[in-house]
């Protein structure tokens, strides 16, 4: 069995978090990825405080396992929905958009691990220093918000920066992913796209189908002037965005454009006009199963490919 720091320092069975998905993931994703061994996150976004206990409620109620929390500090509900993790006693939080420093150690006297998600090595070797338990080190074939640094280089350099665990986050999907993970010193792996397609994720069925439908090269990175780039699957919001970029629209027109497009795919379905936050590993996503199939298939398919490298190659 594929066991490491993390799965010590968390409680943890398997060492794969789900990824914290605004919009996405949910209290019944989260619990089923928990109940299943790994790290269920609930994906705060810019909810208020309210949606987010009630999230974690629904967690209690279906898993006595760990979860986590993603805290994106740019939110303006952020003082408050920390207020309900330390209220709730949340075991973990991953964070994003900013510098967790101010809370470190409110939150380690609750007993809540920290787990910041990085792009660089600079801001790895900050975080470690400022007491964070962990990092999420995740290149830039991940969905959503993403850095300039692929994940084969960033991970490494980042494992070599710090003593604490590191958990490889950006196109990763399966057993080999894992393996590869592991092999570069990470102590485990964060996954978004393929718990998309989990029978307990709750976007709609067509952003789903939308993900089984995709191929190889069918994601695209918008936003660069704005200096917030993300990757999203490629649609008539994208092409629309990317070509007022090309242009010099402002700053200002681009963000009003994107105001309220994520909600529009991953709450109402709309995969043509709304914005579709997926990794590049959407085209290997072939079918949509439960959490607890998706946590085994990639442990098994570890522990088969070492088993298959061992017969390959004589050290």
């Amino acid at each position: 069995m594929i066991k490491s720091r993390i799965c010590d320092l968390l409680n943890i069975e398997y060492p794969i978090f789900q990824g914290g998905m605004a919009w996405v993931a949910t209290g019944e994703l989260a619990a089923a990825v928990s109940e299943a061994g790994g790290l269920g996150i609930i994906g705060s976004g810019n909810a208020p405080a309210d949606w987010v206990k009630a999230e974690i409620l629904k967690v209690k109620s279906r898993t006595s396992k760990p979860f986590g929390i993603n805290v994106m500090l740019m939110s303006p509900f952020v003082e408050e929905v920390m207020q309900v993790i330390l209220e709730e006693r949340v075991p973990v939080i991953t964070t994003g958009a900013g510098n967790p420093g101010k809370y470190v150690s409110v939150l380690k006297e609750a007993g809540t691990k920290i787990i910041p998600v990085v792009a660089s090595v600079a801001l790895a070797k900050r975080l470690e220093k400022a007491g964070v338990d962990a990092l999420i080190a995740e290149g830039m074939e991940s969905g959503g918000h993403v850095g300039e640094t692929s994940t084969l280089p960033l991970v490494p350099q980042v494992v070599n920066a710090v003593t604490i665990p590191v958990i490889a986050a950006g196109g990763i999907f399966d057993g080999r992913g894992l393996l590869a993970a592991l092999s570069l010193g990470a102590e485990g792996v964060q996954m978004g796209t393929r718990f998309m397609s989990a029978e307990e994720c709750t976007i709609p069925l067509t952003v789903k189908e939308a993900i089984l439908k995709a191929k190889d090269r069918d994601t695209v990175v918008t936003g660069r002037s704005t200096g917030h780039p993300v990757r999203c699957l490629n649609n008539h919001f994208t092409r629309e965005l990317t070509e007022l970029e090309k242009v010099g629209t402002p700053i200002a027109e681009l963000e009003k454009l994107g105001a309220g497009r994520l909600r529009m795919a991953m709450v109402e379905g709309d995969v043509q006009n709304g914005s579709v936050m997926s990794g590049q590993v959407a085209g290997a996503v072939m079918r949509i199963e439960p959490a607890a199939a998706i946590v085994h298939d990639v442990i098994d398919g570890a522990e088969r490919e070492f088993q298959k490298l061992k017969e390959r190659f004589t050290v």
